[in-house]
């Protein structure tokens, strides 16, 4: 791993097994808001972290530059950002770049050098190429090639902010109140199997997907091997990264909904497949059978998000806890009901979804409350 899995881990953790916070947000309006509701709402599960990782994914807050690639990077060295530099101005072309403002804060100590990046795709790319294939692969070039460089944010019109710290920590020192997004999603890390380091907090990222977990991945060998056949390179230390690469693989290049990507992370178990009318139990035993590497065994939950699409998704057998709750036009996500009424006391509803159910909301769709779902005492709670 690069020298930077080193920066700013002074506790050297190995493993600690405990519980994340997770917390997502989507008004399908498309109205923007800042990040300071997001920021309270995570700060209330402050103690299911222990401020080894933390970090926020925000959507709609570039307009002036939304057909731009933003890229995010961090850097340990001058060296690396000039390497850096000038490989993007070899393959991009670079519209605008600038440090990433941060206010100074005493809990953060010797970070890395974030610097964004606005860029368009080069004449190098061929006619062939894919435009989008060529950007991961030229992030995938940076994050294993080029020296004390990583990329870790690099769609359009969206932004990553992560390190080492809590989740509200994390926000501040990014000054994220000042930036406005119509979805955000966030997370505090309590390390299960990796170090702490400013790379490994989540949201990880590729492209504009962005993905936040709670739990543990115990198939992240087989999951990183298929994907390396396709080009991907699992670099960061963490079985999350899997999950940011594999929707992007299952979705976006190989073309299936978001809804069909979620029975391949969490397909039924057999014995429900045997029981699915005809055509169902044919395309659950299909995608069993073609996309088994990426069925991601262990608990989890996780919420993914994208351009326009915010995602919640469970183990088949929640293990991990997943709150929904529904307000007009918004829709949150959560590890804990509490956080999301501290910022929306007057939900119209909330519930725990049945595990393997993808919860999804969209751009320009009012938000379905589901019915049957799973909730404390057996009903649906209104507010």
């Amino acid at each position: 791993m690069k020298d930077l899995a080193r920066v700013n881990n002074p506790y050297n953790e190995g493993k600690v097994i405990d519980a994340c916070s997770i917390f997502g947000v989507m008004d399908t309006s498309g109205k923007r808001f800042d990040g300071s509701k997001i920021t309270t709402a995570i700060g209330n599960m402050h103690l299911r972290g222990n401020g080894l990782g933390g970090g926020l994914a925000a959507y709609g807050i570039y307009p002036e530059y939304e057909d731009c690639y933003a890229f995010h990077i961090m850097f340990l060295s001058s060296k690396g950002r000039q390497e850096t530099e000038a490989f993007l101005k070899d393959h991009f072309y670079v519209v605008y770049a600038e440090e990433i403002p941060v206010r100074q804060l005493p809990e953060i100590i010797n970070p890395p050098v974030v610097w964004r990046y606005f860029l368009r795709v080069g004449a190098e790319k061929s006619s062939e190429e894919n435009e989008t294939d060529f950007v991961v692969d030229k992030v995938m070039t940076i994050n294993t090639r080029l020296s004390d460089s990583y990329v870790f944010s690099s769609g359009k019109n969206m932004g990553v902010f992560k390190g080492v710290g809590y989740p509200e920590t994390i926000s501040r020192y990014f000054r994220l109140e000042e930036y406005e997004g119509y979805l955000w999603t966030a997370h505090g890390r309590f390390p299960t199997n990796t170090h702490a380091w400013w790379g490994g907090a989540h949201p990880f990222s590729i492209l504009d997907w962005t993905v936040v977990h709670n739990g543990e991945i115990s198939s992240y060998g087989i999951n990183s091997r298929y994907l390396e056949q396709f080009g991907y390179n699992c670099t960061m230390q963490t079985d999350t990264e899997v999950i940011a690469y594999g929707v992007d693989l299952l979705v976006r290049r190989h073309g299936l909904p978001v809804e069909t990507a979620a029975r391949v992370f969490a397909p039924p178990f057999w014995d429900d497949i045997e029981r699915s009318p005809g055509g169902r139990k044919e395309l659950f035993m299909a995608l069993r059978q073609v996309y088994s590497s990426m069925m991601l065994n262990g608990p989890f939950t996780i919420i993914i998000a994208h351009e326009g699409e915010m995602i919640g998704l469970t183990d088949r057998v929640r293990l991990r806890p997943l709150i929904v709750g529904v307000r007009g036009s918004e829709l949150y996500l959560s590890s804990e009901e509490a956080s999301i009424r501290l910022i929306c006391p007057d939900l119209e509803a909330s519930w725990i979804p049945m595990g393997g159910e993808p919860i999804i909301a969209r751009l320009g769709e009012k938000p379905v409350v589901k019915k049957k779902s799973v909730c404390p005492g057996g009903v649906m709670k209104s507010a």
